[in-house]
């Protein structure tokens, strides 16, 4: 069976708001962005993609999801291990967009099969340059595989 997804649907997983905001700013020009969803904390994320045990997620798989490492809850890097073990997003684009410049993080993201790592500008026109180019090519040059589930 064929998972689906929305090709103008990205998923942001950002706790901090100024983050969210900046990222709202970078995008709201790129056309094939139909809608941006914002979650918080992982245990949030997961409830979108996946679901819980008593109601798993029907919804549409976004596109793409940026994931920030350091959230609430549930931190970036278990959100990556379990959305890799899920069936249903296992073949999910995420790119990690976070300030940690730690090579444990770098490393266990692509252990993790992480499709990118990004290291978040601080510079206000860097954000906006690398968060545009990164979502472009993600959504709009890159053909992804199709998702499938059992």
């Amino acid at each position: 069976m064929t998972a689906k997804s929305d090709p103008g649907l990205l998923l942001l997983i950002e706790d901090d708001p100024h983050d969210v905001e900046l990222m709202q700013l970078a995008l709201a020009p790129l056309r094939f962005i139909n809608q941006m969803d914002v979650v918080t904390d992982g245990q949030q994320a997961l409830r979108y993609l996946i679901g819980d045990d008593n109601h798993p997620s029907n919804r549409l798989l976004p596109r793409l999801v940026l994931l920030d490492l350091k959230l609430p809850r549930i931190n970036g890097l278990e959100v990556l291990r379990t959305l890799r073990a899920n069936p249903r997003t296992k073949k999910l684009i995420i790119v990690v967009m976070t300030s940690s410049q730690e090579d444990a993080d770098l490393e266990a993201c692509y252990e993790l099969c992480s499709n990118s790592y990004i290291v978040k500008p601080v510079d206000f026109e860097q954000f906006l340059e690398v968060s545009t180019r990164v979502v472009s090519y993600w959504m709009h040059l890159n053909k992804p595989p199709a998702l499938t589930t059992p």
